[in-house]
């Protein structure tokens, strides 16, 4: 296999799962974007045929005992990677730079284990299409949950799914107490142990936006059929109504070597590091979102039913959005108001944009996020 981000909470958990059956895994290839000692380790560690670096040359890799794996280095490293022969390419890179690495793969006919979300919000059905002759198994937990209560079932039996939600660290606080919250607060998630992207994204609830914009295409279920719930105990993972009226749920202990296990070595499963989920005793609860203080969820339901490029810039705004908020430009409820008025920015989101290629979408984010970073002046 090959890890795309295996410097990343994705790339380094897949690399336990490694450490733990090694029978199992012949490493093709390893990728990172900048921390190139944690790749050199990595590499020393697992011997893999390729190392690729977005930022950085052969000779930091090097000057770090690197030498006899094949190197790829410079931007467009890791989805020259992604383009190798593999059994499973595992892509684990952040935010919309994942794209290109998800297209290179799908293109290259090897099996996609993605736990990039991003990839499909803003490639939507054309990233889709490039699938339809190898599959794609998700690896976030949500979608692995969903894609597992699938297995075996006619997809016209299907008459809606449920995602479930954290919270994140804020869901109970009152609003008016998040006005001043930071970002130190806001990356102490209750649960998982994610990278900073993610982990601000479950405290704005945009991390589920985007993940009921990408059930949509995986799964080809409407909207309007598409039900969020916040979990605190974060054991339910997703589930399926069927249309006799039964429900299918996924549970597990809320660690991500378990769906990131499942996604490599699909259909097969192997022992799991952190034992069975425990009922005993145990209380499940589930509540409505507080759309009203987190905005970005029913902004990213909006933007999924408008189509088009609307996706793409609900992407790229909010992480425009995060970036000012970890500068300390904005405040945590300002992200939902600059991702708003973005998409409602006419210059900033054009619904016929030619979606249907890599450059079209990448010129539809760029063109998004100029006018975030206008929205975002404005506002001083």
């Amino acid at each position: 296999m090959t890890i795309l981000g295996s410097t990343g909470s994705i790339g380094t958990q897949a690399l336990d799962i490694v450490r733990r059956h090694p029978e199992r895994f012949e490493l093709v290839g390893l990728s990172a974007s900048s921390n190139v000692d944690a790749l050199a380790d990595q590499a020393r560690e697992f011997s893999p045929q390729y190392v690729a670096l977005e930022n950085g040359s052969a000779r930091d890799l090097e000057d770090r005992g690197v030498k006899e794996p094949r190197v790829l280095t410079g931007r467009g490293a890791a989805s020259e990677l992604a383009r190798v022969e593999a059994d499973v390419v595992l892509n684990g890179v952040v935010g919309f730079a994942g794209l290109a690495a998800t297209v290179a793969a799908l293109e290259a006919k090897n099996t996609l284990a993605l736990a990039n979300k991003e990839s499909v919000v803003a490639g939507g059905e054309w990233v889709l299409d490039l699938a339809k002759d190898n599959p794609i198994i998700p690896v976030d937990s949500e979608h692995s949950a969903i894609f597992q209560c699938l297995e075996g079932r006619e997809p016209d039996r299907v008459s809606g799914l449920l995602l479930t939600a954290s919270g994140g660290p804020f869901f109970a606080t009152p609003k008016a107490e998040l006005l001043d919250a930071g970002p130190e607060a806001a990356l102490k998630h209750p649960t998982w142990s994610m990278g900073v992207k993610n982990t601000l994204d479950s405290a704005t609830m945009m991390n589920k936006g985007l993940e009921v914009i990408e059930a949509h295409h995986l799964f080809g279920v409407s909207y309007e059929n598409i039900k969020v719930v916040v979990h605190r105990q974060s054991v339910v993972h997703g589930g399926v109504y069927f249309k006799d009226g039964a429900f299918v749920l996924h549970a597990s202990p809320p660690d991500m070597r378990l769906p990131i296990a499942y996604g490599l070595l699909y259909p097969e499963r192997v022992a799991s590091p952190v034992g069975d989920t425990d009922f005993a005793g145990v209380s499940w609860t589930f509540d409505e979102p507080r759309n009203d203080v987190f905005r970005c969820l029913p902004l990213a339901f909006e933007a999924g039913r408008l189509g088009g490029a609307y996706p793409v810039a609900l992407n790229a705004a909010n992480e425009v959005a995060i970036e000012s908020f970890l500068d300390g430009r904005i405040k945590f409820l300002d992200i939902a108001d600059v991702v708003e008025a973005t998409l409602e920015s006419a210059s900033g989101v054009d619904a016929a944009a030619e979606l249907e290629s890599l450059d079209g979408i990448v010129a539809a984010d760029e063109q998004a996020r100029a006018e975030a970073r206008r929205v975002l002046e404005a506002r001083r």
